[in-house]
């Protein structure tokens, strides 16, 4: 399987230095562009037919995540398809559930489901151990390092993970994303803080070596998927997900100060900017209700920090006038300073490939010069 891809080198040497100009690492570090790199959340996946040859090769979703070999296809088949500016690695979110001991399975019409699930401290000492994280995710770390030989040297290669919160709700709840309400989990969270904590503090540490590891083999931009921060109030957002976060940063940052950090805490509406500020992290990934002119105040202006966002993937099924109109609306809005084009949330499987070629060709054509007053 041809998976080599790249093309001539993107870097320059100055004094003796080598300072590194990919469009996305540039606006992560803070910068302006002269246009926005662009990026999709689950631009490798459904909505293209060839990825769904490679998971049948595969034998289903968890032969996709466990073999390197295919994972990095199904990480490039985009790539050939779209112009892009970065690659994010393809595994799951419940991976490292299962490397701390859960079983993890794929069930046609529920997705991921993890059992036992954990749902009180005596489960997470006799289910749950890191003793062979670096064992179980080993395929993970072997499909960063093959990828770093296969992308075109422009295109950034992204590592990431579900944050503590969002892991912890799949652990605890059974499955991938749990209940609407996820009332199992917020009752664990608020009956007994005490005990949940040893999750969340379990999952930290776990999260904060996976991430290194992703970083040691080539992972050269890290993203933090919490995608379930909007469904938990104020003083139990500041706990369970600004703090957890904030930890995992600074401990990134103390071994790979160079590699940028973007987190996605999707629903956080108000609280957006003081998690950017409270947690450190370079760049914030902003959800489709977030308004693009606060987000530039806010964040990008005030802050000084990168956002990346925030296109209704719902847009991008539609196509044509709204999806263009849209989508030169947050370019207006979001250009004057750092800033990622992406996604609100992941790509749909319903979503045209051409509709995507088109959105990439927008955004790659526009310039600084062309924002409007």
């Amino acid at each position: 399987m041809g998976v080599d891809i790249r093309e001539e080198s993107d870097v320059d040497q100055v004094a003796g230095e080598t300072r590194p100009k990919k469009l996305l690492l540039r606006a992560l570090a803070g910068e302006r562009t002269e246009r926005p790199p662009i990026w999709l959340m689950r631009q490798a996946g459904r909505y293209l037919p060839e990825y769904h040859d490679v998971r049948e090769a595969a034998g289903g979703m968890a032969g996709l995540c466990n073999s390197p070999e295919h994972a990095v296809e199904v990480t490039l088949q985009p790539l050939r398809r779209f112009t892009l500016d970065a690659a994010i690695l393809f595994a799951d979110l419940p991976q490292i559930a299962a490397a701390l001991g859960q079983t993890l399975e794929y069930r046609v019409g529920d997705g991921p489901v993890l059992t036992p699930p954990i749902r009180s401290t005596s489960d997470i000492t006799e289910f749950l151990s890191a003793s062979r994280l670096h064992e179980e995710l080993a395929p993970i770390y072997e499909t960063v390092s093959q990828l770093t030989r296969a992308l075109p040297d422009e295109v950034t290669l992204i590592g990431y993970a579900g944050a503590p919160w969002t892991v912890a709700t799949y652990m605890v709840e059974g499955r991938g994303g749990g209940g609407s309400e996820h009332s199992i989990v917020k009752q664990w969270a608020l009956s007994d803080p005490a005990g949940f904590q040893h999750l969340i503090d379990l999952l930290t540490a776990a999260i904060i070596e996976f991430l290194d590891r992703q970083i040691q083999a080539g992972a050269e931009a890290i993203q933090l998927f919490e995608s379930w921060a909007g469904i938990l109030p104020d003083p139990l957002f500041r706990r369970w997900c600004v703090t957890p976060v904030a930890a995992i940063v600074a401990a990134l940052k103390a071994k790979h100060p160079s590699v940028p950090i973007i987190a996605f805490p999707r629903g956080a509406g108000l609280a957006y900017n003081g998690f950017a500020e409270a947690t450190g992290v370079d760049c914030v990934g902003l959800d489709s209700t977030v308004p693009v002119e606060w987000a530039a105040q806010k964040v990008q202006h005030e802050l000084g920090r990168c956002v990346q966002g925030n296109l209704d993937p719902q847009l991008l099924v539609a196509g044509g006038p709204a999806l263009h109109a849209e989508t030169d609306r947050i370019l207006n809005a979001l250009s004057g300073g750092p800033f990622v084009f992406n996604l609100g949330h992941g790509i749909v499987k319903t979503t045209p490939p051409e509709h995507v070629a088109a959105l990439a060709q927008q955004v790659r054509s526009w310039s600084a010069a062309q924002q409007r007053a």
